[in-house]
């Protein structure tokens, strides 16, 4: 308020995070703008006279006498907020925020008048929308640069358009849509609305509402792609996190279909082949793709075949290049396509509308069978091909559902198919009673050698590593007679016994040679079942690692299920940990080799196994020790296996123990790497404090994680110690190191949690700088968020108060 700032003044936010001011990109031509402010580089994110620009050095930023923001040079406005409110120039004020918008503020009602959010020019920050204003009608759009020295305004634009009563995300290049952002891409859609106005959030990939942290943004590029970058402090660069790829019009011309996560991203559909493939080679693939074998229309090939239709699966397409017919069902849009011969190709979606393809087929995209639609609501395109290509793509086994329309070739395909099913019937009986004999007489498990264990034969064994050469790999699981586990067992008697889960009782075997074994024996009362038995004794034969425990065989036979280790003389970790007399064999030492033991096991099973491995049911009872106290992770009833590129998966089935589940597997049923690493960090906590997490009752706490949390806030950390670790005084730094890697783990939101690789980096390497935690999951379980407990902490708590601009000189 009666202030102004010339060509080298600056304001800056209160914590210094934007800096708002002139500056210039070719010496001649002036701007006012903001960027950020800690970040080397001084990235421009928002231009107030983009075109208007001025020359010479005299111009000032002020507010003028009627209460507007300006720019003024010689008595000449270069930019003017134009707010319609009785103000004036005592009465104003302006400032920037710690979020990088520049708000005019109404000193008397503390209203914002204006503020730079609601005119974004090419990039999006966090808390900035775009979007369609039907009472303000303000132009929420991002539009891009001409060119990255000039900000004027550029060819491209970003905004939100309602298409048949939902609203799709498009980037324009001039008034010609560019880009849709629609099931398949990068970008998609969250709205809420907000008085008489629809506003639009950015949300990622996997439905993450984007958000951001200081140092990211979304920015629409001069090229006319969108891109989400982030701020890397290690590269000291901005890194695209994700991009618009495959939304470029036409990217790969007619009949082309673009993979968004492929790292050469055109292909062409079945049945055709690139119009010039030195061009494709060269990634100019906008020529398109031609037909192998022309169609034949209303003809008939020499065996009385027409043209017919295949279903090209998981593809998703623009539906406004099509013709739309609204039909009553979906046999008729088909003849409506076969009957036609300048008709391509064909889709019927759930609306009852028939999408008919005549002069070309553009914007095809590879979609997962996952993304988007529910299994009755994904698109069906349907495309026309000759007849001999529909044969040859059945012969390859093409990504095709629907074959063609005559009735000689269903014949053909119906016989093929009955004598195929005939012999797989007949292969799998005769399996199925080698193999019963086979389980019926078993190995003998008194003689089995432990010291030799399982053999794995593979020809290839610098494909070891490789998930698609698992399924081509032997291992060779011994089976058990019933006859020799009972005898190793004494008949299973009750002085064999080590202890009993939800899966059954756990008896210890001795061997002919002296080894001892353990036999894990599924109880007809267990919740657990065949499934889990199968599923574990697949996992754990195909993984090798001295921190997973090791699978000797099982034994299937009559209604026995069993699967056979090796034996842990210690038993399992909470049968230690957790026992006042017992945990005194837990010294310092031994917990760090036995909490990095299992963060190194965990590691192997998330990224350098041969199969991505979560194991969903991380706990105490579920670490057995062995005679030199190293960990070894068990119990692999539950865990799923990923492959490829999968990295989160959802299930309505919650399975594990309550305590160690992340907030959201147990909530939501989403479960991922970062899933284990909740349980891990508490477990970690576990072996730190010697409590348990789930039964934690102390005055004033929730559980663990509360307890742990108030005294980590307070500063008191050392005080969660297991006494039994009170000698260790000259470990106490590193203790509280330990405590704090827990936390990092036990994060609320799965983005904040460290990998384990990280986790072990961090417990490998003290120079490793350790960020603060956010608050743990179920810091309020019991709904007592308001009360008085230890050390209860004020982090991570919003507040919307405004804060006080700061004019500097540069």
């Amino acid at each position: 308020m009666g202030q102004s700032i010339s060509t080298s003044d600056t304001i800056v936010s209160a914590e210094g995070n934007f800096e708002l001011g002139f500056f210039s990109k070719n010496s001649t031509e002036y701007f006012v703008g903001a960027w950020f402010k800690k970040i080397p580089g001084n990235k421009i994110v928002w231009v107030a006279n983009r075109d208007n620009e001025f020359t010479g050095s005299s111009a000032i930023l002020t507010i003028y006498k009627d209460g507007n923001l300006v720019i003024m040079q010689d008595e000449l406005l270069f930019f003017m907020t134009n707010i319609s409110s009785k103000s004036n120039s005592t009465s104003t004020h302006a400032m920037l925020l710690d979020s990088g918008n520049f708000i005019l503020l109404n000193d008397l009602t503390l209203e914002i008048l204006w503020q730079s959010f609601k005119y974004p020019t090419n990039t999006l920050l966090p808390e900035m929308n775009i979007g369609v204003g039907s009472v303000s009608g303000d132009p929420w759009s991002l539009r891009s640069w001409t060119s990255p020295n000039d900000p004027r305004t550029g060819f491209f634009s970003l905004e939100v358009v309602e298409n048949f009563g939902s609203w799709l995300l498009v980037i324009k290049r001039n008034s010609v849509t560019y880009w849709i952002g629609d099931q398949s891409s990068n970008f998609t859609l969250g709205n809420f609305k907000r008085g008489n106005d629809v506003w639009f959030n950015l949300r990622m990939t996997l439905s993450i509402t984007w958000q951001g942290e200081y140092g990211s943004l979304l920015e629409l590029e001069v090229s006319g792609e969108l891109n989400q970058l982030s701020w890397s402090d290690n590269d000291k660069q901005w890194i695209s996190i994700q991009s618009s790829k495959c939304g470029t019009r036409a990217l790969c011309g007619n009949f082309g279909v673009c993979n968004p996560q492929a790292m050469i991203p055109c292909d062409c559909v079945p049945g055709f082949e690139p119009n010039d493939p030195s061009s494709w080679m060269k990634g100019k693939t906008s020529a398109g793709c031609v037909r192998k074998k022309p169609l034949l229309c209303s003809n008939t090939s020499s065996d009385g075949s027409t043209d017919g239709f295949i279903l090209i699966k998981a593809v998703d397409f623009p539906p406004n290049d099509s013709l739309i017919l609204n039909t009553p069902n979906a046999l008729i849009c088909r003849t409506t396509c076969s009957g036609n011969c300048s008709c391509l190709a064909y889709a019927y979606n759930s609306q009852s509308q028939c999408l008919l393809w005549h002069d070309h087929v553009l914007d095809l995209k590879n979609i997962s069978v996952d993304v988007g639609y529910a299994d009755n609501q994904r698109p069906s395109f349907f495309l026309k091909l000759a007849a001999s290509e529909i044969k040859n793509e059945l012969n390859t086994g093409n990504n095709l559902g629907h074959k063609s329309n005559s009735s000689k070739k269903l014949s053909k395909i119906g016989i093929f198919v009955a004598v195929a099913a005939m012999l797989i019937l007949g292969l799998f009986v005769y399996f199925y009673y080698k193999w019963k004999k086979l389980r019926g007489s078993g190995e003998d498990l008194l003689q089995f050698d432990v010291g030799m264990g399982m053999k794995v034969e593979s020809s290839d064994h610098n494909e070891a590593d490789k998930i698609e050469k698992v399924d081509k790999r032997e291992v060779k699981l011994p089976f058990f007679s019933f006859t020799s586990v009972s005898a190793a067992t004494d008949n299973f008697s009750a002085e064999n016994k080590l202890g009993e889960g939800g899966f059954g009782p756990v008896y210890k075997g001795k061997l002919l040679n002296g080894d001892e074994v353990a036999v894990k024996r599924l109880s007809k009362r267990s919740g657990q079942g065949w499934d889990e038995l199968k599923n574990e004794a697949m996992l754990i034969a195909k993984l090798q690692h001295n921190n997973l425990v090791r699978l000797l065989g099982c034994c299937v036979e009559r209604d026995e299920k069993m699967l056979i280790y090796e034996l842990m003389p210690n038993k399992s970790l909470d049968f230690i940990l957790f026992d006042a007399s017992k945990s005194m064999m837990l010294d310092w030492e031994t917990r760090v080799r036995i909490i990095e033991g299992i963060a190194q096991g965990l590691l192997y099973l998330h990224q350098y196994s041969r199969l991505r491995i979560i194991h969903r049911d991380l706990k105490a009872s579920n670490i057995l020790l062995d005679i030199k106290m190293n960990p070894k992770i068990s119990d692999f009833g539950m865990a799923r296996m990923f492959g490829g590129n999968e990295v989160e998966a959802n299930t309505n089935r919650i399975v594990g123990t309550y305590g160690y589940m992340s907030p959201e597997y147990a909530l939501e049923g989403l479960f991922s790497v970062k899933s284990d690493v909740f349980s891990f960090g508490v477990l970690f906590l576990e072996i730190m404090t010697g409590k348990k997490n789930t039964g934690f009752y102390n005055m004033n706490s929730l559980n663990l994680l509360a307890y742990a949390w108030g005294l980590w806030t307070t500063g008191r950390a050392i005080e969660m110690m297991d006494p039994v670790l009170k000698y260790a005084s000259n470990k106490q730094n590193m203790m509280i190191r330990y405590v704090n890697i827990a936390f990092l783990c036990v994060q609320e939101y799965p983005a904040d949690r460290p990998v384990m690789s990280d986790v072990v980096s961090m417990l490998s390497n003290e120079n490793v700088v350790l960020p603060c935690p956010k608050p743990p999951a179920f810091l309020y379980a019991r709904g007592t968020k308001n009360s008085s407990s230890v050390g209860s902490s004020t982090g991570n708590v919003s507040l919307n108060i405004m804060t006080a601009s700061v004019i500097e000189a540069r």
